[in-house]
C-alpha cells in the first residue's frame, strides 16, 4: 500500500475515562437480529436522507467522476471494467473485489457484471499451476504482471459473489455468480490437494489462518488484515459443499484466537503480516502496523457487528481507538506495535477503518472518529485509489448499509 495526506479535521473530545459509558454491543449481532446500526444517525443524528447523498456522492466520485483526479473506475472495451491503483498504475485484486462489494452492497448489477467481467478475462488462470485463482496485479490493458495470487482478493471476490447470487437473479455463464462463488471457494480450500505443485490452498489446514499467498515462502505466514471471520462464519452455513462447513466454522475462531494474539496488549495495534502463532513476522519492515493492518480495525469490529460472539472485541476496538486518540488530528498513519510513529503523514484510509471500530468500541469513544468520517472529503487525487475504497466501504459499514444478503432459507443451513 501507498503512503497518503489525509484529512486535518480534529477529533474533538479525544480520550474518554475507562468505564464512563456503556458498552454499546447488541445482545446479538446483525446476523441473528437483521438490524444494522446507523451511527451516522445513533451517534451523529443524522438523517437517511443525509446518509443516503452521502454514499451516492462517493458512488457518483469514485465510480464516474474526474478521470484524472477523481474516478478509480474505468470502463474498457467488451462491456468490462477495472478499478485502477492510480499510484501504482495497475490494476489489483484487491480494488476489484472491493469495487464489486461496493457494487453489490449500492445495489449496481451493471457495474459489479463489468468489474467480474474484466477479472475472468484478464486476472484469472484457467489451467496451469494457479488454474482457479487470479493474477493479483495487471496492467490496464489487461496484461498480468505477476501471475500469483493474493489471498484477500479471492476471499472479497467469493464474499460479493455470494451476496450478487443472493440478492440479483442468477445469469448465466460467469454471470452465475451462485457457482463463480463457490467454485471459488472449493478452489481456496483445496487447490493442489494432489500435490504436483508448490502452489496450494489459501488457508493452512493446521492453522485453519490465510495465508499471505497460497505459494511459496508466502505460504509460512499470514497477514492479519486478511482475516475475516465475519465472511467464514457465513461460509460455514452457505458452502456448497457440506464437508467444508466445518473447517469454515474453524477458520473463524481461528481467526479470532490471531488477532487476540496479534493485538499488542497496549495499544491494540496488529502487524503487517504474522506467524501463525501471532508473532510479528519479520519481512521488510511488515512486522509493523502499517497500510495493510489499517483494515484490521475494521475486521475485528465487522465481526461484532454481524455476530457477537468474542466480548474481546470491544475492548480490542476500545484500546487501538484510545491509542489512535492520543495521536490528535494528525495522526501518523505507521506505528511499531507499541506506539511509536514511523511516519509524519495522516490517512483518509487509517481515519475511515477507525471509524469502523466504532461499530464495537464505547459510543463516547467512537462518536468522534465517525464525525471525523462524516466531515472527511472524499479522497481524490494520486492516492485516491486505497483511501477511497477504504473510506466508501467505512462509509457503508458505520451506516448499517453494509449488509448481508442470505440465500433463500432452504438453501442456507440458518
Amino acid at each position: 500500500m501507498r503512503p497518503t495526506r489525509g484529512s486535518r479535521a480534529a477529533i474533538a473530545g479525544m480520550i474518554l475515562a475507562l468505564g464512563a459509558t456503556a458498552v454499546s454491543a447488541a445482545p446479538a449481532g446483525a446476523f441473528a437480529t437483521g438490524r444494522y446500526r446507523d451511527l451516522f444517525r445513533e451517534l451523529l443524528g443524522r438523517t437517511d436522507r443525509e446518509v443516503a447523498a452521502k454514499l451516492q456522492a462517493a458512488w457518483q466520485q469514485l465510480f464516474y467522476g474526474n478521470d484524472e483526479t477523481q474516478r478509480v473506475y474505468f470502463p474498457a472495451d467488451g462491456d468490462r471494467a477495472y478499478i485502477a491503483d492510480i499510484a501504482n498504475h495497475d490494476v489489483r485484486t484487491e480494488g476489484m473485489s472491493y469495487g464489486m462489494m461496493i457494487a453489490v452492497q449500492m445495489n449496481r448489477p451493471p457495474e459489479f457484471a463489468r468489474i467480474w467481467r474484466w477479472a475472468k478475462t484478464h486476472m484469472y488462470h484457467a489451467d496451469g499451476p494457479f488454474a482457479g485463482y487470479f493474477a493479483w496485479h495487471c496492467a490496464y490493458d489487461g496484461r498480468q504482471l505477476d501471475p500469483g495470487p493474493a489471498s484477500d482478493g479471492e476471499e472479497w471476490f467469493a464474499m460479493a459473489l455470494l451476496f450478487a447470487a443472493n440478492r440479483w437473479r442468477h445469469g448465466e455463464g460467469l454471470l452465475n455468480y451462485e457457482e463463480e462463488a463457490q467454485a471459488l471457494l472449493r478452489t481456496m480450500l483445496h487447490h493442489g490437494a494432489q500435490g504436483g505443485s508448490d502452489v496450494r490452498g489459501m488457508f493452512d489446514p493446521e492453522a485453519k489462518q490465510v495465508l499471505f499467498v497460497p505459494h511459496g515462502e508466502g505460504r509460512t505466514f499470514t497477514d492479519p488484515s486478511y482475516h475475516l471471520p465475519a465472511f467464514y462464519e457465513l461460509w460455514s452455513r452457505w458452502a456448497g459443499d457440506a464437508r467444508d462447513r466445518t473447517f469454515w466454522a474453524e477458520t473463524a475462531a481461528a481467526s479470532r484466537t490471531l488477532f487476540r494474539k496479534a493485538a499488542h496488549p497496549g495499544t491494540g495495534l496488529m502487524p503487517d503480516y504474522a506467524n501463525f502463532d501471532g508473532s510479528p513476522h519479520m519481512r521488510r519492515g511488515h512486522e509493523a502496523f502499517g497500510y495493510d493492518a489499517w483494515r484490521t480495525l475494521a475486521n475485528v469490529a465487522l465481526d461484532h457487528a454481524w455476530f457477537a460472539v468474542d466480548q474481546w472485541q470491544v475492548e480490542q476496538s476500545n484500546r487501538v481507538l484510545t491509542f489512535l486518540a492520543r495521536q490528535g488530528p494528525d495522526c501518523p498513519n505507521m506505528f511499531t506495535l507499541d506506539g511509536t510513529p514511523l511516519s509524519h503523514q495522516a490517512s483518509p484510509g487509517l481515519a475511515a477503518m477507525a471509524a469502523v471500530a466504532g461499530l464495537a468500541a464505547d459510543p463516547a469513544l467512537a462518536r468522534p472518529f465517525v464525525q471525523r468520517l462524516w466531515d472527511a472529503p472524499i479522497p481524490s487525487g494520486q492516492y485516491r485509489y486505497y483511501d477511497g475504497l477504504l473510506y466508501f466501504l467505512a462509509l457503508l459499514e458505520v451506516s448499517g448499509r453494509f449488509q448481508i444478503y442470505a440465500p433463500p432459507a432452504s438453501q442456507s443451513s440458518h
